[in-house]
């Protein structure tokens, strides 16, 4: 079969990050909508359900793919960095197979294991969420036998399409399936007053009891999603190809034996795999010891915890014991701005893995001093004004994309949360750059150790603070800042004494916490300035605008952003000549 793509093998790292990245913001706008409309309509307790369906799905998922699309897109990198084509197509051969058996059996293991989860949540209606949710990691797996060997050949496009059809089946199929199924329900009321064979003396109650089955419906179309999506890398990849030509094959060595390759394969993924599965473990650990903490303390000390939020938890909520979560769904409100962040510095990971392993490959410190460089100083870039810009405008950043009175008091309570949530946004943005650039360098083992020893910090200290009604679920906040703040200093410790190489700081790191900072105090007093003449809602865009301004003119003055940044972004040479006609760019 004669390949004709070409242009995959020399997308730079800026301008995959652009592709790739231009694609997380739709989806992640997607995503944002999806969550939004589920939490106007089914408020704290739906958004409750729905993330802890994924506090079992993530770990899982990790555990089909333990690393392999990771180790697959690094391998793919250093065999076509020494012109190795024929490995290049052994690699995905090999991958096949891994995938599928890994897909099924996690699958199984999810369904079965559904049962036993919702009752350790104490949470037993949200089976139809973890159900429904179940196909995903079979059609995800699928997936990963395309987007890790595309990735590897630094064809970032089939990834971002791929993605984007994701996104559009969760939103316009699952929210479609989420409306109609509580559209049945509610008539099922109507006519019989029972909703899925249960009593209600309400209208509050019916809605309340076809809450988790709209739930498990939306979610249906995440599992849709998934299977479009691997469709389409099937497809493209069938009718289009690699971009391997038969030349290409013709003048590469002897492919490596089938042993040997899947030896390197396992020995690269099983660390990152492991990094990958301890961080969802860890998070499905924090997630049932959050609910479990709340749910404790509504049992011997409801009134501390009513004292912290008083008539902000609903009356149907406390008397249905849903309490915990309710709450755990106010922090999801907010991890749902968070996550919007953390998708944009994965993608700089995932572009940056063979950047980075090509430059280390070359053997070219000055190649791999400028690579590591230009990942650190764009995560940076975005990582840092994210953080502080959800700080200081937290309640009127969530009150800008949730709306009705179903969420008002979410809210409320989401805002507080968010607002320390932006300091821990630094750190668990950088982290994972950061950790791609150690597997990049062939330190797969570090990223396993230090999640580990961070995950354990988060774990112990999520358990002290959660129990403490004062502090509940800001409690998880703050063994967020422990775990992550540990992982990226010491990650960024580790990798300059690997590679040999000291980073420019003053220019990565310190210029732009001072452009970050200027831009959060402009931020804050034009949100006051406007809000005095505005709506909420306008004065909260008009000073996103203003921030994003001054940041841009503040990067600008401070000499933060390089010319070698600027040329390897589309368009690079004219956006140049412009700033080095204002004298703004060196």
């Amino acid at each position: 079969m004669v390949k004709k793509e070409k242009e995959g093998r020399g997308q730079s790292f800026l301008k995959g990050a652009m592709v790739l990245g231009s694609s997380m913001v739709i989806v992640k706008i997607m995503g944002m909508v999806y969550k939004i409309l589920l939490s106007n309509m089914y408020g704290g307790v739906g958004t409750g359900l729905f993330n802890s369906a994924y506090a079992l799905y993530n770990p899982l998922f990790m555990l089909s793919t333990a690393g392999f699309p990771i180790a697959i897109s690094r391998m793919v990198s250093e065999s076509i960095t020494k012109k190795r084509y024929r490995d290049v197509r052994q690699i995905h051969k090999l991958s096949v197979p891994i995938f599928v058996i890994a897909g099924l059996l996690c699958f199984l293991v999810m369904v079965i294991g559904s049962f036993i989860y919702v009752k350790i949540i104490k949470a037993e209606n949200t089976i139809f969420a973890l159900l429904c949710l179940s196909p995903t990691i079979f059609f995800g797996c699928l997936m990963s036998i395309y987007r890790g060997y595309f990735e590897g050949m630094r064809n970032m496009a089939p990834t971002a399409i791929s993605e984007i059809i994701e996104a559009s089946c969760k939103l316009f199929l699952g929210f479609t399936a989420s409306y109609i199924t509580m559209k049945i329900c509610l008539n099922q009321y109507y006519s019989s007053g029972y909703v899925l064979g249960i009593e209600c003396g309400s209208e509050i109650e019916a809605h309340n009891a076809a809450v988790p089955l709209a739930i498990g419906a939306a979610i249906t179309g995440i599992s849709l999603g998934s299977l479009f999506g691997f469709v389409f890398l099937f497809i493209k990849y069938k009718r289009m190809g690699d971009g391997i030509s038969i030349n290409d094959l013709r003048s590469s060595p002897p492919p490596r034996s089938n042993r040997e390759i899947i030896t390197t394969m396992v020995k690269t993924a099983i660390p990152i795999g492991l990094g990958s599965i301890i961080m969802s473990l860890a998070d499905m650990i924090d997630s049932t010891l959050v609910n479990k903490r709340i749910y404790s303390i509504m049992e011997t000390n409801p009134d501390a915890l009513l004292n912290v939020y008083g008539s902000l938890i609903p009356d149907d909520v406390y008397y249905s014991n849903s309490t915990h979560t309710y709450l755990y769904g106010c922090y999801g409100i907010a991890l749902t701005l968070m996550m919007l962040v953390t998708a944009v510095t994965q993608v700089f990971g995932t572009t940056a893995l063979p950047s980075v392993t090509a430059a280390w490959t070359s053997g070219n410190k000055e190649r791999m001093k400028r690579s590591m460089e230009t990942v650190l100083r764009v995560t940076v870039l975005v990582t840092i004004p994210s953080g502080i810009g959800m700080s200081v405008l937290a309640e009127p950043l969530l009150s800008l994309i949730y709306s009705g009175p179903a969420v008002a008091n979410e809210v409320e309570i989401g805002s507080k949360v968010l607002a320390v949530m932006g300091i821990s946004v630094i750190f668990i943005a950088t982290s994972t750059p950061l950790c791609s650039m150690l597997q990049a360098v062939g330190r797969m083992d570090v990223p396993l150790k230090l999640f580990t020893i961070g995950m354990i910090m988060k774990i112990i200290v999520n358990y002290i603070l959660v129990g403490i009604p004062e502090i509940n679920i800001q409690g998880a906040n703050v063994g967020s800042i422990v775990c992550y703040g540990f992982v990226t200093v010491t990650a960024m410790f580790i990798l300059c004494r690997e590679t040999k190489i000291t980073p420019n700081f003053n220019s990565i790191f310190i210029k732009p916490l001072l452009a970050a900072i200027i831009c959060g105090v402009s931020a804050y007093f034009a949100e006051i300035f406007f809000d005095w003449f505005l709506v909420q809602r306008v004065a909260t865009i008009m000073a996103i605008i203003v921030a994003i301004v001054v940041y841009i003119i503040a990067l600008l003055l401070l000499r933060a952003i390089k010319r070698e940044d600027i040329l390897q972004m589309p368009k690079g040479n004219k956006i140049l000549k412009v700033l080095e006609k204002r004298k703004l760019i060196r």
